[in-house]
């Protein structure tokens, strides 16, 4: 499997979704404000890093493979945050869509004695002017003749109504390009991708059926996939591993190794990149699945929205394959 790792950096994926700009606060709590019954945290630092389909792009980038960002922004200074992001990882960030009066999101943790204890959401969910979804169609269909796969985050944050995912698939459709769905909310207007990666929860919601055991989840995952249309459904279960969905073969456990968690934040968007990179590379849907359970068990491994290197996943690979076989 390391070769289909060696092989990510001939690979170009084009991701499009909800971008966010995730806005960390680090620092201590010893006391209770004489204010209110709640902590008083004293800050210690403080950072800002992509998130979202921009951190989708980030864990691209650091897997080695090439990458392009079609996203709305806002005319902020959020907006001119992830603008610079983009272009310190090497991705022109003339595919992103700038809207007036519609905010860039951006997510503030507070972060204290290594638990987040509060969070600052500014978004919004109403969608784009049409004008602008206009806009961010034609910046995707310019880039589809140069990318091997696209990788949708939908974040539920508007952008991708049903219209608009449709329109997108009939045009990568049209131009042969496989799309990878990370789904929140919707299946409407993205069947027939070639592959869906929601977690446990999001299954439970796309399915409408109440996954209390294995059981369930095996009639969710196979509803959702008569439902999508797709070619996989892979539904990531956190520490659990994933579970796979495809062809007339029967649902399939590939479960993650064991490891210390010290955050899940950004560990879908990490999935979803290597799982596209890897199919893009010639991965069958299990070596993909291994292949993503050891960049999860990366990035879980640090604090904040993080990514996973080639090497580092390299690295984890051992035990992930020695993982998958436990439950073969």
């Amino acid at each position: 499997m390391e070769r289909i790792i060696d092989d990510f950096v001939r690979q170009r994926l084009l991701v499009t979704g909800d971008v966010v700009l995730d806005e960390y606060v680090w620092g201590e709590v010893d006391r209770v404000s004489p204010e209110a019954p709640v902590p008083v945290v004293r800050v210690c630092d403080e950072g800002l890093v992509p998130g979202g389909a921009a951190n989708a792009v980030r864990n691209v980038v650091a897997l080695g493979g090439a990458a392009d960002c079609c996203a709305v922004v806002g005319d902020d200074p959020s907006g001119r945050h992830i603008a610079e992001m983009l272009k310190d990882i090497g991705v022109d960030p003339q595919g992103l869509v700038v809207v007036r009066d519609r905010p860039t999101t951006r997510k503030t943790r507070v972060i204290a004695n290594r638990q987040q204890i509060a969070r600052f959401d500014r978004e919004s969910f109403t969608p784009p002017p049409r004008e602008a979804r206009r806009r961010l169609l034609t910046a995707i269909e310019r880039r589809l003749g140069d990318c091997d796969g696209v990788v949708v985050a939908d974040y539920g944050k508007g952008v991708f109504t049903r219209s608009m995912a449709s329109a997108l698939m009939r045009r990568c459709k049209e131009a042969g390009v496989p799309v990878a769905v990370d789904p929140k909310q919707q299946l409407a207007g993205f069947e027939g991708a070639a592959l869906l990666k929601p977690n446990l929860r999001e299954t439970e919601s796309l399915a409408g059926l109440r996954i209390d055991g294995h059981d369930d989840l095996i009639r969710a995952g196979g509803r959702l996939r008569r439902r999508s249309r797709a070619e996989a459904v892979v539904v990531t279960r956190g520490g659990d591993g994933m579970t796979l969905f495809s062809g007339n073969a029967d649902p399939l456990d590939v479960p993650a190794v064991a490891r210390e968690v010290f955050d899940v934040q950004g560990a879908g968007d990490t999935a979803i990149a290597a799982l596209a990179l890897a199919q893009r590379a010639g991965a069958t849907l299990h070596e993909a699945a291994v292949i993503a359970n050891a960049a999860a068990s990366v990035v879980v491994g640090k604090v904040g929205t993080a990514t996973a290197s080639a090497a580092e996943v390299k690295a984890a690979l051992p035990a992930a394959l020695d993982a998958s076989r436990s439950g073969s």
